[in-house]
């Protein structure tokens, strides 16, 4: 009996509710009586009655089915605000039991490692401590929000920030960085930069630089709102067009090889020996150009190999995986800004564009666009007798102060044109 008590307590309980009243009135602005939305979910009008009423707290799957039967995302139903979600809201908004959760992540490397089950899973979400084989571990744990987002759908960013909602006395869990697969070592980057001639080198330099450059041109297009190509195309460079040059002109790239003192077309023996070694790839299509019409082009692209001597020869650092829990240098800017603020925040009026939309609590982007990260909050600013509100400021919310501690060293790394020398607050908060 001893053991079926305690079985029976560590069994996790329901943790999200549908507000008193929420669902009616949701209902109601959907247009639909309680039979025809139970009829929507293909459950009882008795059901929906003790819903509303608060008598049954819905499953997971249950909640799901009344977001798409009201046409609403879960968080109308339970009130979270986007910006605040915990673990387990992300697990409500997935329509997944703990069950169901740990039975998916269970099929991956890290579920397996941390023998993850129901009432881990349960400690983890409600902020509790978790024991158990590799839970110590910071690298195995370190994967586990990955494996979260895999299964819930969604960024892992989002976990993070979640994992650092639900559990406020640790830090974040971050990825141990690893070599990626298909990668090349430093050492045998530069071995191979060693063994080109002169010519080859000229041709693999100017072929990053313009590859950097185009990197920017399809960060500056995400920035604007505008459709990005997959990455296979925009590396895929133009390299000539098979037309005299009197008629078609020089593409970019042949320019920049023409100042190095490059003056072939560019498809000659240089490019085959590099395309033999694996260095690069090319390949032909047809352009239409202005003054000649339909023509033939060359494009060229580095190979892993291609880019990691190119790095090892120029000195560029070697490339890294993208660290998601990180902003980008335009949002890191507008955080910094109200981190220079201090405590008392910036003016709503100082914050203006886009930016609300993807840091502010309460705030939701466009249809399918990335979630708020709920690092900024609206705070009403109260008159002296507190009869009245006399306007709102935008102030860092715990997740971001702990968010701009954990992180405020890669930042400034990664954005050194950011300004973070004169933040209102101590520069090392605990985590």
């Amino acid at each position: 009996m001893k053991f079926s008590l305690q079985f029976y307590r560590d069994m996790p309980l329901p943790q999200r509710t549908i507000a008193p009243g929420r669902l009616a009135r949701l209902r109601d602005e959907a247009g639909l009586s309680r039979a025809e939305l139970a009829e929507r979910m293909g459950v009882s009008v008795r059901m929906v009655f003790f819903y509303e009423e608060g008598r049954h707290t819905p499953t997971p799957q249950r909640l799901h089915q009344l977001a798409r039967a009201l046409r609403c995302d879960v968080d109308a139903l339970t009130g979270i605000r986007r910006g605040e979600e915990e673990l387990v809201d992300l697990r409500f908004a997935a329509g997944m039991t703990l069950d169901q959760a740990v039975a998916r992540l269970r099929r991956t490397s890290v579920g397996r490692e941390l023998c993850l089950s129901a009432p881990r899973l349960s400690r983890l979400e409600k902020g509790e401590p978790v024991t158990g084989r590799n839970w110590r571990d910071p690298e195995v744990v370190g994967r586990l929000p990955a494996a979260l987002a895999k299964v819930y759908k969604v960024p892992v960013r989002m976990v993070t920030d979640a994992w650092m909602r639900s559990r406020t006395q640790e830090p974040a869990p971050v990825p141990v960085r690893r070599r990626a697969h298909g990668t090349v070592p430093e050492a045998a980057a530069e071995t191979t930069w060693l063994t080109l001639n002169a010519r080859q080198r000229v041709y693999l330099e100017e072929l990053l630089r313009e590859e950097c450059t185009a990197e920017t041109e399809m960060w500056m297009r995400r920035v604007r709102g505008l459709s990005v190509p997959a990455p296979a195309e925009w590396r895929a460079l133009p390299l000539a067009l098979r037309a005299p040059a009197q008629a078609v002109g020089y593409t970019r790239l042949q320019q920049r090889l023409r100042r190095s003192g490059v003056h072939d077309p560019g498809t000659g023996p240089t490019v085959q020996a590099l395309e033999r070694r694996g260095l690069v790839e090319t390949s032909r299509d047809v352009v239409l150009h202005p003054a000649v019409g339909e023509v033939g082009r060359t494009r060229i692209a580095l190979t892993r190999r291609g880019r990691a001597a190119a790095r090892a020869g120029t000195g560029e650092p070697a490339e890294r995986p993208p660290f998601e829990p990180l902003l980008s240098e335009w949002l890191w800017g507008v955080l910094a800004h109200v981190v220079r603020a201090g405590p008392d925040g910036l003016d709503r009026d100082e914050l203006s564009g886009r930016a609300p939309f993807y840091l502010g609590v309460g705030y939701k982007n466009q249809s399918g666009g990335r979630p708020s990260r709920g690092f900024l909050d609206e705070v009403p600013v109260l008159a002296e007798d507190g009869s009245h509100v006399t306007g709102y400021r935008w102030q860092l919310t715990p997740v971001a102060l702990r968010h701009v501690a954990q992180h405020l060293a890669a930042y400034r790394r990664k954005y050194p044109r950011v300004d973070t020398s004169e933040f209102g607050f101590p520069n090392e908060v605990p985590v």
